[in-house]
């Protein structure tokens, strides 16, 4: 057997996901500026399609962990640890660590 971690996919994961994904919806339909700003996705700042099933379309939702669960498994179900996103936006990035700077990717060191 291999060391590789596999996500999982617990009773207690798939109720997260689907409150996580139910808060965003809410929020997306708020006529409060600031709920609304909390639902789109958090990597490109664009609108989510909360009608889209999840992960179906490239706008569509999908639960991101800010911190990747292959580097931080303690925080797989942590609702903290939890971001808005596109499904595009998440496969984009991969197991990428958090881009914080606003700033796009980074040049190679010797540029």
């Amino acid at each position: 057997m291999t060391g590789k971690r596999t996500h999982k996919e617990s009773r207690r994961m798939h109720k997260l996901r689907l409150e996580f994904f139910e808060e965003g919806k809410r929020q997306s339909r708020s006529t409060n500026p600031d709920e609304v700003e909390k639902s789109k996705c958090w990597i490109c700042r664009d609108a989510i399609d909360y009608d889209a099933g999840q992960g179906t379309t490239a706008d569509s939702h999908e639960l991101d962990h800010y911190h990747p669960v292959d580097d931080r498994p303690d925080l797989e179900e942590d609702v903290d640890n939890f971001r808005h996103s596109h499904s595009s936006c998440n496969s984009s990035r991969g197991k990428r660590a958090a881009n914080t700077q606003g700033l796009g990717e980074q040049v190679a060191a010797w540029w």
